[in-house]
């Protein structure tokens, strides 16, 4: 199952946690994990790269961490917004795959 945590300060997103293997197909042929796996590295670049956002990206292994600095903007808000909206989408496709969690901090 992959697990995605999303963090919110204020209301307002700013970070999440993912990991985990969607154990949906064979490695290779999981469109589970390829769907939120491309989710998160364009939301990734889009913060970095080309909103050029200081936001803080980790990846290790079978995880990876986005967090928004915590005086965010509100681009970095909305891009967050988009990945939690993509992330849901697929959960309602895949239900038994993809656990959503949600903490303030």
């Amino acid at each position: 199952m992959i697990r995605i945590c999303f963090y919110q300060h204020n209301q307002q997103l700013c970070g999440c946690t993912v990991s985990g293997h969607a154990g949906y197909a064979d490695p290779g042929k999981d469109v589970v994990c390829a769907g939120v796996s491309t989710a998160v590295q364009m939301t990734a670049n889009m913060l970095t790269e080309i909103f050029k956002l200081p936001a803080e990206i980790s990846v290790e292994d079978n995880r990876i961490g986005i967090r928004l600095p915590d005086s965010s903007s509100d681009e970095g808000v909305k891009i967050m917004e988009g990945l939690e909206l993509q992330i849901q989408l697929l959960r309602e496709e895949f239900p038994r795959f993809i656990q959503i969690k949600h903490t303030e901090v």
